[in-house]
């Protein structure tokens, strides 16, 4: 047997002493419950010559208890085997991770990529962590690239939590996601997705809604009833989820200026309103005379500050999934325009304000992005470059 030194070690969490070892396949955390000083230290290295000596004789005890403080033995039931000792499984922290996170993030960030992550854990082969190997090349055969890539990353911050709680000693995802090279053609679903709408588009788009022109005659609600919110979401380049949360409180009584400071959001209780939006707490937008005229055209007389600018029929928050499937897609493939998310109409805002001759940096202050974004995915990639005669 290779070299019996060495295999159990002595380290410190949270300033108390821990060893930590692997014997038969499984690793073992034991705490000694003494403070890392200098003659505990000697007291933990004592421990740990007597577990190897155990484990190399073959009377090494799976239960720890015979290692254990005598406070700590006493608190144990003999019968039960120590489940916090031996090495948990991914599934298992990764349920604690998820919970450790739940207070720092937003419902939408638990539902949309926490329980995706979850989901993707609950398929994968192994939930061994000394098969991470294994797991890693699962996921970059079975999940596209760009989502296998940021599952690794999650895979390692639960590591690295797990590591700092004291729970496990080593991360075996460490650098895995930093290795996945996507194809540059590849698309994400984000930024690389940007595709604006031309301005020819945008109008037949706004026309054919205003018009009626594709909606089912024996449909029970109008097109027209949405053309007020996509002229407001191509005029203003404000995120859907922003639009649809507007009440008449957040524009003011001349018109001039709208508040964003709130948006609908999905969570597992379904859609909510959340206080604040993705990138800052609120932001104002400065409106012109055609998007004046439009906010005027459609207050009520009986106007409530709570009342919503852009509900639905039934007087509610417009459910999104419900428009792109019941009129955003029969518009655009009635015009024979080639299908593009709703969030296209943000896109194709910003993209048409730099046309415009709008400094970058103040587009992000309209749309509330950073000047970074706005340089690296719409002002670097828009400009046609022409050479000058010199």
């Amino acid at each position: 047997m290779k070299g019996i030194k060495g295999q159990v070690s002595v380290v410190a969490s949270h300033c108390r002493l821990q060893l930590r070892f692997r014997y038969a396949g499984k690793r073992y955390t034991l705490s000694i419950g003494l403070p890392d000083t200098i003659v505990n230290r000697k007291v933990a290295e004592a421990k740990a010559r007597q577990i190897e000596l155990d484990m190399l004789s073959g009377n090494f005890d799976a239960t720890l208890a015979k290692y254990k403080p005598p406070a700590a033995v006493k608190a144990v039931k003999p019968a039960i085997t120590p489940q916090a000792t031996s090495t948990p499984t991914i599934a298992e922290l990764w349920e604690q991770f998820v919970e450790y996170k739940r207070p720092q993030c937003s419902p939408n960030t638990m539902k949309y990529i926490y329980a995706v992550f979850s989901n993707y854990i609950k398929k994968l082969p192994t939930h061994d962590l000394d098969k991470a190997a294994q797991i890693r090349d699962y996921i970059v055969n079975s999940i596209p690239l760009y989502s296998g890539k940021r599952f690794l990353a999650r895979l390692c911050a639960c590591c690295d939590w797990a590591i700092e709680s004291g729970i496990i000693s080593e991360n075996p995802f460490k650098g895995m996601a930093a290795k996945i090279k996507p194809p540059k053609s590849s698309n994400s679903g984000g930024m690389n997705d940007i595709n604006p709408f031309s301005t020819e588009e945008r109008d037949m788009i706004i026309h054919a809604l205003e018009s009626d022109r594709f909606c089912p005659r024996k449909s029970g609600f109008r097109h027209s009833h949405y053309a007020p919110l996509m002229k407001f979401l191509f005029a203003t380049g404000c995120r859907p989820s922003e639009a649809i949360a507007l009440q008449w409180k957040h524009i003011s009584l001349d018109f001039k200026q709208i508040t964003f400071e709130q948006a609908i959001i999905g969570t597992d209780s379904g859609k909510q309103v959340r206080q604040g939006l993705k990138t800052q707490e609120r932001r104002k937008f400065p409106c012109n005379n055609s998007l004046q005229t439009l906010l005027q055209s459609i207050k009520p007389v009986e106007a409530t500050p709570k009342l919503l600018v852009f509900p639905s029929p039934e007087g509610k928050h417009i459910d999104l999934n419900n428009f792109r499937s019941r009129i955003w897609k029969i518009v655009l493939k009635g015009l024979a325009i080639e299908y593009r998310k709703i969030y296209q109409t943000r896109h194709t805002f910003i993209t048409r304000a730099l046309e415009a001759g709008l400094d970058a940096k103040d587009v992000a202050r309209l749309v509330g992005n950073s000047p970074e974004i706005i340089y690296k995915h719409y002002a670097g990639s828009m400009r046609e470059l022409i050479v000058p005669e010199f």
